[in-house]
């Protein structure tokens, strides 16, 4: 753990701020700015996909609480960033979650969640890459009468995005923000004309009442909502490159998951809104459910805007895939340099300071996984796209977990001129929260996969192997390379240039 003070920026010649590196091991810093993360952020949680193609699934199986539910997730991942942007301060590396928890619960269990994020984070690309082709494979139908297999055009969006992976990580931050601002205007233009045509009929307080949530789908509906925010972590995930990141990481951390939190839920209350709360709820339950927000805006804004949401729903997944691989890239990349998986994966573009092997390598595994599907004719979104985002994000939820128990570990016994609201009461509030919401994920785990039976068992299967194969890799390091092992997550952005 470096010693530097994290308030103290890193200085040039003459007293100047340094300017951003490259090349060698390291990736390039102070590139990115707050808004630069936040786009990161919020592109990855993919607004628009998440109105249009889960809230409606969340409606039928919750009911009337679902807004409620979008804030009470919001408020127990504040509690959970509190302690997490505190530990961004001392703690500053690409592989966020795998270095708290090394610092505060052990190597051993780091190195195993490090394991976790990888799988985790790697199988969340090429399924949202997937449902990027399901989603232009039809719309290409639509409007051309040409049927082109998903599987093409996830491939086109593996490469673009390895591209841009491979580029300055600014540009990916800009391509990120320009299909963001597309997203929210057309919900917003949606939120528009609901509250035109039905005014305050659309605005049911009802929805708000705690004792919406005491129906018996609401396990289920937690479990499709926290996922909707999925992709947070990325803000310290980027410390390295970031721009100030004492004050950068937290800031943007804040923003997105607030903005997000209130986004969904006044998004959620007024797609029921346009119809009447329980209409909403039955019209969500039945076979007409995936449809509900797009016949939302049709009907209260017009054909044209439900035709450019569902082309706009292709560039959610695009720009989904791409701040996803951005994380998964920078997961490898850690491991990499830290000689946990193979070193390659932590070299660097020398002209852009970008981790070029591990862009490299994940976008032949998105390739190769999108190659799988198409051999077994799976289906882009019912099989590719869930069965994977299913694994990720409980694997994500779980190292949020970890994580939060992690910051409390590493402040106990010394807070750093910290309040205990922030460093011991939030971490613990959101561990515990992280804890139920992780074993509802397992028991409704058919909710995020659409199958029961055996199919779910092996497709939890890997988060538990990863995890062991991490404990094992470490202790043989420890054993056999006691000043190795002890190095393990010394590297950061203070102790490098």
């Amino acid at each position: 753990m470096t010693t530097t003070d994290p308030r103290t920026p890193r200085r040039g010649a003459g007293g100047a701020p340094a300017e951003p590196q490259s090349g060698g091991g390291r990736l390039a810093s102070g590139r990115i700015g707050t808004f630069d993360l936040v786009f990161f952020v919020v592109a990855a949680a993919a607004p628009l996909t998440v109105l249009a193609g889960v809230a409606p699934f969340a409606i039928g199986i919750g009911g009337a609480g679902a807004p409620l539910a979008y804030l009470v997730s919001g408020v127990l991942l504040v509690l959970f960033a509190a302690g997490f942007t505190a530990m961004s301060l001392y703690v500053r590396n690409a592989g966020a979650f795998y270095a708290y928890v090394a610092h505060g619960l052990g190597r051993v269990l780091g190195v195993g969640t490090a394991y976790v994020a990888v799988v985790s984070y790697n199988l969340i690309t090429p399924g949202v890459a997937a449902a990027f082709g399901y989603f232009a494979a039809d719309s290409v139908h639509d409007a051309t009468g040409a049927d082109i297999p998903w599987w093409v055009l996830s491939g086109v969006c593996v490469a673009a995005v390895g591209v841009l992976g491979w580029l300055k990580v600014t540009l990916s931050a800009k391509v990120l923000g320009v299909a963001l601002v597309l997203e929210v205007l057309s919900l917003v233009v949606m939120d528009g004309g609901i509250l035109g045509d039905r005014g305050t009929a659309a605005l049911d307080p009802a929805s708000f009442d705690p004792s919406t949530l005491a129906t018996g789908g609401v396990a289920g509906m937690f479990v499709l909502i926290i996922g909707a925010f999925t992709g947070f972590e990325a803000t310290a995930i980027y410390a390295e490159e970031a721009r100030d990141p004492r004050r950068t990481v937290p800031r943007a951390t804040f923003i997105a998951i607030g903005f997000l939190a209130v986004f969904y839920a006044v998004g959620c209350w007024l797609i029921m809104g346009a119809f009447g709360t329980e209409r909403a709820v039955d019209l969500a339950g039945a076979a007409a459910g995936p449809d509900l927000t797009f016949t939302a805006a049709e009907l209260h804004v017009g054909a044209w805007l439900a035709d450019a949401m569902h082309g706009l729903i292709i560039v959610s997944a695009f720009a989904a895939t791409l701040a996803f691989h951005n994380a998964a890239a920078r997961y490898l990349y850690a491991l990499g340099r830290e000689g946990l998986l193979p070193r390659r994966l932590g070299t660097v573009s020398g002209r852009h300071g970008s981790p070029g092997g591990a862009v490299v390598a994940q976008s032949a595994f998105n390739l190769v996984l999108i190659a799988v599907g198409a051999l077994l004719a799976a289906d882009p979104y019912g099989e590719v796209f869930l069965w994977t985002n299913g694994i990720g994000v409980l694997g994500i939820m779980a190292m949020q977990a970890l994580a939060a128990l992690a910051v409390w570990a590493y402040f106990r016994r010394d807070r750093r001129g910290m309040s205990a609201a922030r460093v011991v009461w939030s971490p613990l509030l959101a561990c515990a929260g992280l804890v139920v919401l992780s074993v509802l994920a397992v028991v409704h785990f058919d909710l995020l996969t659409g199958r029961t039976g055996a199919v779910n068992a092996v497709l939890l299967v890997p988060l538990p192997l990863v995890l062991i194969a991490g404990f094992a890799v470490a202790l043989r390091i420890k054993r056999r390379e006691p000043e190795r092992y002890a190095s393990l997550t010394t590297v950061d952005v203070e102790r490098e240039g």
